[in-house]
């Protein structure tokens, strides 16, 4: 079921179809969908598809031979071109008269197999860039050699791309188009539980509910995602236990540089490095209060809800799991998801303010968006506002709550009372953003004063 990446395919296929020479570097984290991505462009075009494995160089370049020949020459002998030059050359003379697709999925496997690669396909592209057709496409999971030895300014294909795409988890909206048994909190809370990433939403069933998916993905020794996170980091990273440590961290309320290198014993320099690393890799970001862009309050937390999910529910009970009674400890984390939905609810609703935004139906045609944390002058202590989507002197100020209750004026009162601590705003709105609705009493502030939105899952799906 192919859901979404709408403007990625948009985006393609305007590439493919300029007349010259196209060069596309497509990347992201590991089962994000980028090969999904790519067949689906690929249908109905003349296409030679080439998955690199972690072999040697003459085992890659049989294979890519193979792919080569079975597509621009089936008739022909299927034997290997005696270099990646020559296979490469033989590509690009075709797509002199046609327009040709060659996509090289896995690419970093195939620099590792052989070095010069890079260098092979730069010569080419110089050389053929003027009077081929041919549209290449650059495909790769590892996220650091993409972004450095593909994109970055020391590689030799460094300025030879037309294009490039970074694919990122589907946000909460298609995500619930392919969980059609569930409902709408379900579809949420099941966003909140994947992180977004279609090959983890492909393995939900269902005809099942709930809890049992839950269980049979992560709380089962064999399930698919019980130990996903760890397997990633030893496949990107070459210190997987020190970063798993950085990660914990995180996970369990160390938020600052300092709280972070404590706890784990690292240096704070070499802390700072590995932070950056995990930024890269889409596992962590680093916030700063919206609307303060001098602010030193900068914290780092994790920013992939699956990962938020393993570290805080699975890790920590992994021996009970392994013990045979991941059905007892999944019964113990049913009845504490809702705090973590409530945190992946924030994101939906900030997500719902991005799609709104589109729309123009919105009192403020914010810029950008983000939570806001500080002090409270008066009370002395400190405040946070789930969000702020802001541009010059207007904001909405925004409120997520995840609860079995309907929000009542007390939350609408507190939220424009924490807004009065950004003066710089003179033009405010609200948004509140519910599981369960809000009283009737919010519902008749909000129809009388214009500036207030109510927000439920039915709205947001």
């Amino acid at each position: 079921m192919f859901v979404g990446r709408q403007a990625e395919l948009e985006s393609l296929a305007k590439q493919y179809n300029r007349s010259q020479f196209q060069f596309a570097v497509v990347y992201g984290r590991r089962r994000v969908g980028k090969t999904t991505l790519i067949n689906a462009f690929c249908i109905d075009k003349k296409a030679i598809y080439f998955v690199a494995i972690e072999s040697t160089a003459k085992e890659n370049l049989a294979i890519l031979s193979r792919q080569i020949l079975s597509v621009l020459a089936p008739d022909a002998p299927q034997t290997p071109f005696p270099s990646f030059a020559d296979a490469i050359e033989y590509v690009f003379i075709r797509a002199q008269k046609e327009r040709i697709v060659l996509v090289i999925d896995e690419y970093p496997y195939l620099a590792e197999s052989d070095k010069s690669v890079s260098s092979v396909l730069q010569a080419a592209i110089d050389k053929h860039q003027a009077d081929s057709k041919l549209f290449l496409i650059l495909c790769g999971s590892s996220m650091s050699f993409m972004e450095n030895q593909v994109l970055g300014y020391k590689s030799p294909l460094y300025g030879r791309r037309t294009s490039q795409c970074k694919v990122l988890p589907l946000s909460y909206y298609d995500c619930a188009e392919m969980l059609p048994g569930f409902t709408k909190d379900e579809q949420i809370t099941l966003y909140g539980i994947t992180g977004g990433i279609p090959e983890y939403i492909s393995r939900i069933d269902n005809g099942l509910s709930l809890r049992d998916n839950t269980q049979d993905l992560f709380f089962d020794p064999s399930g698919r995602l019980f130990e996903e996170p760890s397997n990633l980091l030893k496949q990107e990273l070459k210190m997987p236990q020190t970063y798993n440590g950085i990660i914990t961290a995180i996970a369990t309320g160390s938020s600052r540089i300092n709280e972070i290198a404590t706890k784990t014993g690292i240096e704070t320099s070499q802390c700072s490095n590995m932070l950056q690393t995990l930024m890269g890799l889409g596992l962590v970001k680093k916030e700063q209060p919206a609307a303060m862009s001098h602010s030193r309050k900068s914290i780092y937390v994790l920013s992939d809800q699956m990962f938020i999910f393993w570290y805080r529910f699975v890790l920590p009970d992994m021996s009970r799991i392994l013990a045979g009674f991941g059905h007892k400890v999944c019964d113990e984390v049913m009845e504490r998801l809702s705090g973590h939905t409530g945190y992946a609810f924030e994101e939906c609703a900030k997500q719902y303010m991005w799609r709104m935004l589109g729309t123009g139906g919105l009192p403020v045609a914010f810029k950008d968006i983000g939570r806001w944390w500080g002090t409270n002058p008066m009370e002395k202590r400190e405040e946070e506002i789930d969000f702020i989507a802001w541009a010059d002197n207007s904001a909405i100020f925004g409120e997520c709550k995840w609860k079995t209750t309907a929000i009542g004026e007390d939350v609408l009162d507190g939220l424009i009372q924490k807004a009065q601590f950004l003066p710089q705003f003179t033009h405010k709105a609200y948004a509140l953003f519910s599981r369960t609705g809000f009283t009737e009493a919010v519902q008749a502030r909000a129809a009388l004063k214009g500036d207030v939105m109510l927000v439920t899952p039915a709205e947001m799906l």
